[in-house]
């Protein structure tokens, strides 16, 4: 055990790393199908996430409604998430992570194809729907990979499974704008949904191996809904980046949704241009996890690193708010893909603060009451950021003043030290 132990340590000097996977092969082979699995799964409900945003400017002219609503469907899907997330903990523990992920997907997918009547109470029970399967997903994930990952490679795992999101929004932002062009956006939304269901309907080959510690005997109560935000808001480290995670979420989501709109009528870059700049953000964020995941592992403490990226996200804000059709394509590209790689890639190193602090067989239901913080800065932040661009008549001062929220909050923790009830939070004291 001590000598697996000092393989691991071995293992995750950096710049080295590429050279240390011989004495990592058992390790690596134990994590490799969780990390397929739950990657995979989250990826498609990010996809499925971000289509609708995508897709905007073209169905509100057709519906008739204003681009700046995209801000209150996103809230209604993360509304959804907030509620799905409380008691995905327990179901997850009684019928499995794969089972529950499979039916997430199912719903993201109904949504998607319910997306395309177009009508308003469609919509908006898309949004409900597609927040319902959304939310379930990251807590599956932290449950499967708490019980799999190498402790020393938390932070790197976590983070890897977590460029399932920006790969997602990657995947909307470079495939979807063609879809709509070829077929129109409710044949892209319905497409974007058959993805979604056969994926729940492949993953089914992993459900023996992953699913093997299921309880069917957990009972699902009234009481033990709320369980996971009372542990949440008992214990200090939890609350502290739980909040962290509800400033941040917003800032990431007004990046995501807005940022096509914003580029194609305010900068004058066309849709396939802008659609792949938010491609190229998303994409990089998927790198960007990855490094501050394993930054995070061995160099920076963790609360220390997520203070860097509020600094790191409200730069990138402020540089978007000067974008004007004089700018160089390259120039907001390059501001694009700086804002992507802080406003999205901090959530990896966040989730694996939470699950190394969570108790033993707990990761999933901890994790669900800290997303409800998460999703509920997103539910606010989208309608809060359309509200701005609205009353003051801009989305460059909208994006400027969202980034004084995120600089506060980086500011703070950047100064602030790690807590000496880590220990006590993780052995369940």
């Amino acid at each position: 055990m001590a000598q697996a132990e000092g393989n691991l340590r071995f293992f995750c000097l950096w710049p080295d790393f590429p050279f240390r996977l011989i004495p990592m092969a058992h390790e690596i082979k134990r994590v490799a199908t969780p990390l397929a699995a739950t990657l995979t799964l989250q990826s498609l409900a990010s996809m499925a996430a971000v289509t609708v945003p995508v897709f905007a400017p073209i169905a509100a002219a057709e519906v008739d409604i204003s681009s700046t609503y995209v801000g209150v469907y996103v809230a209604l899907v993360y509304l959804g998430s907030m509620i799905s997330g409380l008691w995905s903990g327990n179901l997850i523990i009684r019928y499995g992570a794969i089972r529950i992920s499979q039916i997430a997907l199912g719903c993201c997918g109904a949504a998607l194809a319910l997306t395309a009547l177009g009508s308003m109470p469609a919509l908006v029970a898309s949004a409900l729907i597609l927040g319902f399967g959304y939310g379930p997903m990251t807590p599956a994930s932290s449950h499967i990979l708490s019980n799999n990952a190498p402790p020393p490679l938390m932070s790197f795992v976590f983070s890897l499974k977590q460029t399932g999101v920006p790969l997602g929004g990657a995947m909307a932002g470079a495939i979807v704008p063609s879809l709509v062009l070829q077929w129109g956006w409710r044949h892209a939304a319905v497409i974007v949904g058959s993805f979604c269901l056969l994926v729940a309907f492949l993953v089914q080959a992993s459900r023996k191996k992953l699913d093997a510690d299921r309880r069917p005997d957990r009972k699902f109560t009234f009481k033990a809904f709320f369980r996971p935000l009372q542990m949440v808001w008992s214990h200090g480290p939890f609350l502290k980046l739980a909040v962290t995670s509800m400033i941040f979420s917003g800032m990431q989501l007004c990046l995501i949704t807005y940022l096509v709109i914003y580029l194609n009528k305010h900068v004058g870059t066309s849709l396939i241009a802008a659609g792949l700049t938010l491609s190229a953000a998303q994409s990089v964020g998927i790198a960007a996890r990855i490094g501050w995941g394993v930054i995070a592992d061995r160099y920076i403490q963790p609360r220390f690193m997520l203070g860097l990226l509020g600094v790191g996200m409200s730069l990138g804000a402020v540089l978007t708010a000067a974008f004007s059709p004089a700018w160089p394509y390259v120039a907001v590209l390059a501001v694009s893909v700086f804002y992507g790689a802080t406003a999205i890639g901090w959530n990896g190193v966040y989730l694996a603060e939470v699950a190394r602090l969570a108790p033993a067989g707990e990761a999933g239901l901890i994790t669900g009451g800290t997303l409800f913080f998460t999703y509920l800065g997103v539910v606010v932040g989208p309608p809060f950021f359309g509200a701005l661009a609205e009353g003051l008549g801009s989305f460059s001062m909208a994006y400027a003043a969202t980034a004084a929220f995120t600089l506060t909050c980086g500011i703070m923790l950047v100064f602030s030290f790690p807590n000496k009830d880590q220990s006590a939070v993780a052995s369940g004291r």
